[in-house]
């Protein structure tokens, strides 16, 4: 069982770090284009990519919970830090990123409102945090599962 956590784990987390990167790109790209283009983009956007951030943010924060309440010692620390990120991901998007998101389904793209590059602004920094809280959880939990540390000798094998 705890094989299977560690790898659910690790493949929700590194998949969801990964997605957030490609968002980012993407985002990044954005920022050459005018009012009508970016909301065109982020209407497509929002068409299914929160519905993909769900099925993997989720997964990872309960499986890397679950891991940190089966780890032990050095491993236990960091996979309890992997999960505060982890949270703090969920916390951004709640207050920050979703909110926005509503909005931003309802913008026209032929007359955006007169603040839309605020509100990306505001959108593109929530992300920027949260991609580097994913990123840093997700090399956390690959130090911790790689560089194991032991806790009580290794079984003899006969």
């Amino acid at each position: 069982m705890t094989r299977f956590v560690r790898w659910a784990s690790l493949l929700f987390t590194g998949v969801f770090a990964g997605f957030l990167v490609g968002v980012l790109v993407l985002e990044n790209s954005l920022r050459g284009y005018g009012a009508s283009v970016y909301t065109q983009v982020r209407q497509v956007e929002l068409d299914s990519l929160d519905t993909l951030a769900s099925v993997t943010l989720i997964p990872a924060i309960l499986a890397t919970v679950v891991l940190a309440i089966r780890a032990r010692g050095n491993d236990r620390r960091r996979v309890l830090v992997a999960a505060a990120l982890l949270v703090l991901v969920f916390a951004i998007s709640l207050a920050i990123n979703l909110p926005i998101n509503a909005d931003q389904a309802d913008w026209s793209a032929q007359n955006p409102p007169a603040d839309w590059s605020t509100v990306r602004d505001r959108w593109q920094l929530a992300h920027t945090i949260r991609t580097t809280a994913a990123l840093l959880a997700f090399a956390t939990l690959t130090t911790a599962l790689t560089y194991r540390t032991r806790t009580s000798p290794a079984p003899v094998r006969g």
